[in-house]
């Protein structure tokens, strides 16, 4: 059985309602928004048009021709049936959220990694000590966003926390991987950004002419293996093959 705290339900659109877990960075909090978006998915819901999960609170998109007060009495149901612990309630993770562990290989430092030796001094630690605990992580995937396909990342050892530049960069390139406070994302595109970059990997995370377009989903687990210049040059080389 999965255990979820209760939550609230908001407005979000004529067409969606917000489940609102908590408002912080909570392991706990973020693993019931999967639980909940799993519960949803498996209940079969003619209604429903899609999930949208973040850290603590869950976006449910539903059919514009259904009446919200409906959804929302369906909705409340569920919460309440959590809240008390019913049979019902014991309803294992889909199998394609928590499930899927993706491996994501990163070639740390160098010009892929700029914000290494100054990240790994900031840490007391080497360089090759921040790439072997940072690798050593167990992530899992708490949300997409800030730009398409674009992974926040939970798991990040505390001690590895970071805060973000004090000067953002114009410019990251596709495939960095970087700590931000106490998270590793990693950019899914070309964009201006603060967090620190470590290292990057050849693969690409968002590509608009794929099914799904996205490597990672809400939920997956993940793991960083550092690898050399020529293991990257050859993953590259194959467009950014799918982990």
């Amino acid at each position: 059985m999965t255990s979820r705290p209760a939550c609230d339900i908001e407005p979000l659109a004529d067409d969606a309602w917000l489940l609102r877990f908590g408002d912080t960075l909570d392991t706990g909090l973020n693993t019931a928004v999967h639980a909940m978006a799993a519960r949803l998915r498996s209940a079969g819901l003619p209604w429903l048009r899609d999930l949208v999960p973040a850290f603590a609170s869950l976006g449910v998109f539903f059919d514009p021709a259904m009446d919200p007060a409906v959804v929302h009495a369906r909705l409340l149901a569920m919460i309440e049936e959590d809240a008390s612990g019913g049979e019902n309630v014991a309803i294992p993770l889909h199998e394609g959220v928590g499930a899927n562990i993706v491996d994501i290989p990163v070639l740390y430092g160098g010009e892929h990694g700029p914000d290494l030796e100054s990240s790994a001094a900031e840490l007391g630690l080497t360089p090759s000590e921040l790439i072997q605990r940072h690798t050593a992580g167990e992530y899992t995937v708490a949300m997409i966003g800030f730009a398409p396909g674009f992974p926040y990342l939970s798991g990040l050892d505390p001690a590895l926390a970071l805060p973000r530049l004090a000067t953002p960069r114009a410019s990251v390139a596709a495939g960095s991987v970087a700590i931000g406070g106490a998270q590793t994302g990693i950019y899914s595109r070309e964009s201006p950004g603060g967090w620190r970059v470590l290292g990057r990997t050849p693969l690409r995370l968002f590509d608009p002419t794929r099914e799904p377009p996205t490597t990672l989903r809400p939920g997956d687990r993940v793991r960083l293996r550092a690898i050399d210049a020529d293991e990257f040059a050859r993953l590259e080389q194959t467009d950014g093959a799918r982990a």
